[in-house]
């Protein structure tokens, strides 16, 4: 049961939601051909993940988990992680310092919690080494984990990524790279994969 949406229930399928985690990481990483210093968006919804209506079922242990699975894949191929807040912080995102320096982006004052921020973000400004929240990120790829609409962080043009997992625990999965727009006319050639 929950507590004004916080879930006090224990949840007990831990290894399988990673696993499922790092699949889904590893096919969109291909896919998208990301490069150092890139952003992956990732957008979770525990509530979902346990099974419930997100935003009713708020689980630290699950935000836990999943943001250590995430951030390892991340840190691991020198790659940014981007952990979109609910939208009680009007979806802003978490991310390192170094990465809103690096892509110049706008910090805005907030501090996630479990349920203003979301367990996903909340998890990710305890474990980060300097965390901030910021607005307007422009992300190469992205993880939609229950349905939390991540495509505003995605830079044009997102390309749906179809995985074979195409679910966390109880969450539905959606995956998006993105591409360079196409410019030019009739006679224009364009690269395949950009």
């Amino acid at each position: 049961m929950s507590t004004k949406g916080i879930s006090q229930e224990r949840y007990g399928h831990f290894e399988e939601i990673q696993i499922q985690l790092r699949d889904i990481l590893g096919e969109l990483y291909d896919a998208s051909r990301l490069e150092q210093g890139d952003i992956l968006v990732i957008g979770c919804s525990t509530s979902e993940v346990a099974g419930g209506r997100i935003g009713t079922y708020s689980s630290q242990e699950i935000g836990e988990c999943l943001f250590r699975t995430a951030h390892l894949f991340c840190r691991e191929r020198g790659i940014y992680l981007a952990c979109q807040c609910c939208e009680h912080l009007n979806r802003s995102l978490i991310i390192e310092k170094a990465c809103m320096k690096e892509h110049r982006l706008a910090r805005v004052n907030a501090v996630p919690q479990l349920k203003a921020g979301g367990a996903f973000a909340t998890a990710a400004y305890r474990h980060m080494q300097e965390p901030v929240a910021v607005e307007g990120i422009v992300a190469q790829a992205g993880v939609d984990i229950g349905d939390t609409l991540i495509g505003m962080h995605l830079a044009p043009v997102a390309v749906p990524v179809r995985t074979r997992q195409r679910r966390i625990g109880q969450a539905h999965v959606v995956c998006a790279r993105t591409r360079a727009k196409y410019v030019g006319g009739s006679r224009a050639a364009y690269d395949d994969f950009l």
